[in-house]
């Protein structure tokens, strides 16, 4: 039995040799994205696996490839699946699987973090102290408890960090297609996303992507929001249209933002552009605005959590081709 991983970082091979010689398996690695330029690297492979930001690309075709290659499945070590095209691979007969609870606690824990520097202001000390003005006119906080925290999407991420928010001693309020009981000791759901936009001091946001959660906040949405509070992102870039949010910022209709993840990230996320002129002109702005964090996706970047993406994503594929079924398939 073999199995090939495609776009594996140095931080990862710790665990894929680990989880290799464990289960004596043969593992063998590239740093390439899937793509169908790339697909013949998997021939002669029982095993697929991906990670990556950008779609598959492609038709039918591809898919239907794999499965004449002998491939019963396509798992991505990730929670996102939308580089795939499900229904595609279905149709082949491939097995799609994804991990998507790799640690919830990675992105609720990034979450928090942000929230904490931008209600305390500590990005605009940075940058005053980096100046040596060491003055505090202008820049008092607010405490995390008098605040009202507003979750769009609590799932398994957005559950934890309701968790966290609450034991912080915010009041936390949801919005979420799915209600789940069992958080109800940490949080209150409101009705509509309209009802959570006019309430919160802080919007969290933990939703997938899909065609309803992209474009989620827009111009309409920011103009509900307060204008002292902060929007949070860990999730996916296109749920906030950025257009929109540059401009809701120019015009004070919010305090600002902690963006983990944003619209056309590829081009530039995990990549080294120091001296270059960045192409992205809405990027380039949020990059001068004292009250905007920006982060290059890596609220899932933690020892655990990277450990748990290939364990469960090498399990997944093991359990398939010894014909058993997973947790985790479409």
């Amino acid at each position: 039995m073999k199995i090939l991983m495609y776009s594996v970082r140095d931080d990862e091979q710790d665990a894929i040799q680990a989880w290799a010689a464990a289960h004596q398996i043969q593992v063998d690695t590239n740093d390439l994205e899937f793509h169908p330029e790339t697909a013949d690297l998997v021939k002669g492979y029982d095993g697929l696996v991906i990670q990556q930001r950008s779609p598959i690309g492609g038709d039918a075709s591809l898919y239907q490839s794999l499965a004449a290659a002998g491939l019963k499945q396509l798992t991505s070590r990730t929670a996102g699946v939308d580089t795939i095209d499900i229904p595609a691979a279905k149709a082949a007969g491939l097995v799609v699987t994804n991990v998507p609870a790799y640690s919830p606690n990675s992105v609720a824990e990034m979450s928090v973090a942000q929230t904490m520097r931008l209600i305390r202001n500590l990005e605009m000390f940075d940058q005053r102290i980096s100046q040596q003005n060491f003055q505090w006119a202008g820049l008092q906080a607010r405490e995390i408890r008098s605040l009202t925290v507003g979750i769009i999407g609590a799932g398994r991420i957005g559950g934890t960090a309701a968790r966290l928010f609450h034991g912080l001693g915010a009041k936390v309020i949801a919005y979420d297609v799915v209600r789940h009981p069992e958080l109800e000791d940490v949080l209150t759901y409101v009705d509509t996303k309209e009802d959570l936009l006019r309430q919160a001091d802080i919007v969290d946001l933990h939703v997938d992507l899909n065609e309803t959660s992209a474009g989620l906040i827009d111009a309409a949405a920011l103009k509900l929001m307060k204008t002292d509070a902060y929007i949070i992102n860990a999730s996916r870039g296109p749920v906030i249209v950025t257009d929109d949010l540059v401009a809701a910022l120019k015009a004070g209709e919010i305090a600002g933002c902690a963006l983990d993840t944003v619209e056309g990230e590829n081009a530039l996320f995990n990549q080294n552009h120091q001296g270059e002129v960045l192409q992205d002109t809405n990027v380039a702005q949020l990059m001068q605005m004292p009250n905007v964090i920006i982060t290059p996706h890596v609220g899932f970047y933690t020892n655990l959590a990277v450990k748990n993406m290939v364990d469960i994503s090498l399990d997944d594929v093991l359990a398939i081709l010894n014909g058993e079924t997973t947790a985790h398939d479409f």
